[in-house]
């Protein structure tokens, strides 16, 4: 029998919830709105867990600690927003090339530079992506509710944990503050992953030595296993490597082991798409504007339907063009001016028509609006 817990729980206190759940034992940060609450939770929480909560001087410092923290066998997060974001930007490429397992959140706020503080936004997408320097794996999570975010977060440790790679939650400041009833899991109910060890004696260790799945045992720190951790191109012992041949092989298995794994982990929700001749893409806050206006629309008797993508990283290249092939037009409604838009033009343009609502006041994308710009309430 299931026993579960409702709480009203705003998206960043469920953020922490759902990290404590899947593990997470050590966080460092540096508050910044609108995701200074999972800094402040994690504080207050952590430490009755035997876990580490660490307020580090900057960005830099607190995705370089977690890196430390999961390098020790510690299941580690770190939150931030744009900016913050930004300045993590070369450790997330440092953490993907040593392949250390973390997770990292964005709650997105107006952009650029400083921007709108305290505002919603959806502008990191593409940096969540291609933030980072070179060729790497990408793996980005976008929850569009209260109870989302708990599920997604223990997804995003799983995923890091079973990829061996940095995990970033894209949140919105719109579900990042809202408030919403969520029901709290049996931790027996949900499902954990922890990273692969090695078995072998330590003395036999290769520590970059891949299985038939593409991803290295990984050992601890101070489990006896010793072996180096390098961001510069290496070999299967980790040590620095110029050869070209291995160069590019280790470069491609850190992208194909996630995204030759899409399968495992492409989370989508449809809605009335079944008859859907306008089709309207959208994701966090704003998808649920989207859903709005795709009922305005029925009513109207406008066929609208939904494709709403959670793992907004790798890109649903095969749902989107399956979506394309029934739909007249298609409208991504974004927080943005087209981020994520140019991405779906490019997989669904020879199939349908594709155009973009795109808002960067600070403001979510109303029903209204979507419904306007498709052409209802004529």
């Amino acid at each position: 029998m299931s026993n579960k817990v409702y709480k009203l729980v705003q998206g960043n206190e469920a953020c922490v919830e759902g990290a404590l759940a899947a593990g997470m034992r050590f966080f460092a940060g540096y508050p910044i709105t609108p995701s200074t609450e999972i800094a402040e939770i994690s504080a207050e929480k952590l430490p009755a867990l035997g876990g580490r909560f660490i307020q580090m001087e900057d960005e830099l410092a607190s995705m370089a600690a977690i890196i430390g923290g999961s390098l020790a066998g510690k299941k580690s997060m770190t939150a931030t927003s744009g900016p913050g974001f930004s300045l993590m930007q070369e450790n997330i490429g440092y953490a993907a090339i040593t392949e250390i397992p973390c997770v990292v959140v964005n709650v997105q706020r107006g952009g650029p530079s400083t921007g709108l503080p305290t505002s919603p936004a959806q502008g990191d997408v593409m940096q969540a992506k291609w933030g980072t320097h070179g060729d790497h794996p990408a793996i980005a999570l976008t929850p569009n509710s209260v109870q989302e975010t708990y599920e997604y977060t223990v997804k995003a440790f799983n995923l890091a944990e079973k990829y061996r790679t940095p995990v970033i939650l894209l949140m919105d400041e719109t579900v990042g503050h809202m408030r919403e009833k969520m029901a709290f899991k049996d931790v027996s109910e949900i499902e954990i992953i922890d990273r692969k060890k090695p078995t072998c004696k330590t003395e036999d260790y290769v520590a970059y030595r891949p299985d038939e799945d593409m991803i290295p045992p990984m050992a601890s720190f101070g489990e006896g296993y010793r072996y180096h951790v390098s961001g510069l191109t290496h070999d299967e012992t980790g040590f620095p490597t110029n050869n070209n041949e291995i160069s590019e092989k280790l470069v491609k298995r850190l992208v194909d082991k996630v995204n030759k794994n899409l399968d495992d982990f492409s989370y989508y929700e449809e809605y009335k798409l079944e008859d859907a001749e306008i089709v309207i893409i959208a994701y966090g806050g704003v998808s649920r504007s989207a859903k709005s206006a795709v009922d305005e629309l029925r009513k109207q008797n406008i066929k609208a339907g939904l494709f709403r993508p959670i793992t907004i990283w790798p890109f649903l290249e095969k749902q989107v063009n399956k979506v394309s092939l029934n739909a007249k037009e298609i409208y991504v409604a974004e927080m943005n001016l087209g981020q994520y838009f140019l991405e779906v033009e490019r997989a669904a343009c020879k199939n349908c028509t594709v155009k973009n609502i795109g808002k960067v006041n600070g403001e979510l994308i109303t029903p209204e609006e979507i419904v306007q710009a498709i052409g209802g309430n004529k």
